[in-house]
């Protein structure tokens, strides 16, 4: 008999299987290459197709390097994020909506999670949530990263350490912060407890 997984197991897989599965479309909608994506981010094409195919799961760093890669806003890799309900049944209503049961926690590299929080289509806006295990890291030990944007962002609990080039900002409940993305930078829990941080990523406009 072939044991096969049921329940949060099941569901589980399913979520690892979707960062991949939504790359894989996002690249394929995009008319880029696995190996042309590959080259654009310095890796072997082998690592973008173990992550397209969910055998691996890419860190912070590499899926916001992966989406400013093919262009397109983070929060396209989470999916629709929302509907525009109809008013009377036909014309839509005028807003997005999103229930808190389609805003599933993307699980990443490292134990991190990311959740969306923007509903539907926001142009230029990239808003989550982020969920940083005891000893994650949202890149490779000592190594600060950059991407696209402004950012700022808000600790609601926990501690989230963030080094800069010169500088460590340990982030505490209550404490925000913004930055240009391009100022190298990396995000890492030292602390015993999670530490989750809401974002809002500003992108310039294309």
């Amino acid at each position: 008999m072939t044991d096969t997984a049921t329940g949060t197991d099941a569901d589980a897989d399913a979520d690892r299987g979707h960062v991949g599965r939504r790359l894989r479309e996002v690249r394929a909608r995009a008319g880029v290459s696995v190996s042309e994506l590959a080259r654009r981010l310095g890796i072997s094409t082998s690592a973008v197709s173990q992550i397209e195919r969910g055998v691996m799961q890419p860190s912070v760093s590499r899926l916001i390097a992966m989406t400013d890669a093919l262009g397109v806003p983070l929060a396209t890799v989470f999916g629709p994020g929302g509907e525009q309900p109809a008013a009377d049944g036909a014309e839509p209503a005028g807003y997005t909506l999103s229930r808190a049961a389609d805003a599933a926690p993307l699980p990443l590299g490292g134990g991190v999670t990311f959740r969306r929080l923007s509903p539907g289509d926001s142009p230029g806006i990239d808003y989550f949530e982020s969920t940083y295990p005891p000893g994650s890291t949202a890149t490779g030990k000592d190594r600060l990263f950059r991407h696209e944007g402004y950012e700022i962002g808000e600790v609601l609990s926990g501690e989230l350490t963030i080094d800069f080039t010169h500088e460590i900002v340990v982030m505490r409940a209550g404490d925000t912060i913004s930055y240009p993305c391009d100022v190298p930078h990396r995000l890492h829990n030292t602390g015993t407890e999670p530490a989750v941080a809401r974002w809002l990523i500003v992108h310039p406009a294309r």
